[in-house]
């Protein structure tokens, strides 16, 4: 089911909502049921805010409502590194079942790049397992060993989230792999970004996942051993540590609920992140920026005192009316 977020201005431009967005917000509205809303009434409040260094692109929006506080560039198309997994991961949990098991393939552990490590060859892994090492070691071959055990082969499974993003509503987004490690083909906008972090924390199972910090989850493992002169690998039970990559639930940043963090050398550090805060929850993207822990913070900071200098106007103004 689309969760599309309504996060766009209706004019062209994205820096100087006015009158226009309004109305093009009106329109949408009206538009038919099954047309994921590509405009909304703009937020009562706007954060300033201007970094020394700026992403290439970003977006900071309230969660419930998808109302844009602050962007730039939100539209443009860009390498998006690892963030693709963030639909693998959501294909995977829409057409499986918590308790499945997948196999692990020589591709798969070939798969150059971030791994999650030590899983077995030619065995089987929970189907959750897999999904902790994607999103939170952000695991090449966990990626390649879910799409082939969902799509039947990677190219048929990539095609599936391509069609996925379609359904979405997604229109500046394409892939070409299941985790991002190649840039060519592999784009999206922090819009688009935006919409697929809601979809993501919409479903429980990856909610749980996408903030968690650090999970040991059982496992085989391997351990070396001595016969003779030579040495062999077996694998035996133990447990499997992961660690998240996301830089806000390293520090410790209050209310971090998720979701995801990439890069490579043509997209740069990317951050999909969310925070929730009492009744309030904040949606940060973050593309091609050169601190993106930092700058999600600034943008968090700046987001909820914004939301509670709206919420004491709203109070007086009902006070004195």
């Amino acid at each position: 089911m689309a969760l599309g977020l309504a996060l766009v201005w209706a004019s062209a431009t994205d820096d100087a909502p006015g009158d226009q967005a309004v109305a093009g917000a009106t329109q949408v509205s009206q538009a038919s049921p099954r047309t994921t809303p590509y405009a909304t009434v703009p937020a009562g409040v706007r954060v300033g805010i201007r970094f020394k260094r700026p992403p290439r692109s970003g977006l900071l929006f309230e969660l419930s409502s998808g109302r844009v506080l602050w962007s730039r560039g939100m539209w443009r198309p860009r390498p998006i590194a690892s963030l693709t997994k963030m639909m693998t991961a959501l294909l995977a949990a829409e057409r499986s079942r918590p308790g499945e098991r997948v196999a692990i393939t020589r591709q798969a552990l070939d798969e150059p790049g971030s791994q999650v490590g030590l899983l077995p060859p030619h065995r089987s892994v929970r189907l959750e397992t897999l999904l902790y090492g994607l999103l939170l070691p952000s695991g090449n071959d966990a990626a390649v060993a879910l799409a082939q055990h969902i799509g039947g082969t990677v190219p048929g499974f990539v095609t599936e989230m391509n069609a996925q993003a379609r359904a979405l509503g997604l229109r500046c987004t394409h892939y070409s792999s299941p985790d991002g490690l190649e840039d060519r083909g592999n784009r999206s906008c922090a819009r688009d970004l935006a919409v697929l972090a809601r979809d993501v924390l919409a479903r429980r199972r990856l909610a749980r996942i996408v903030r968690t910090s650090m999970i040991a989850l059982p496992s085989l493992v391997p351990h070396t051993i001595k016969r003779g002169r030579r040495k062999k690998t077996v694998w035996r039970p133990g447990r499997l540590w992961l660690v998240n990559n996301n830089p806000l639930l390293r520090q410790d940043f209050p209310g971090t609920t998720g979701v995801k963090t990439g890069y490579t050398d043509a997209a740069g550090h990317c951050l999909v992140a969310t925070v929730r805060r009492r009744h309030a929850a904040l949606g940060v993207v973050l593309l091609h920026s050169p601190d993106p822990g930092y700058q999600a913070m600034r943008l968090f900071n700046r987001g909820f005192r914004a939301l509670r200098l709206r919420r004491t106007r709203s109070a007086v103004a009902s006070a004195l009316g």
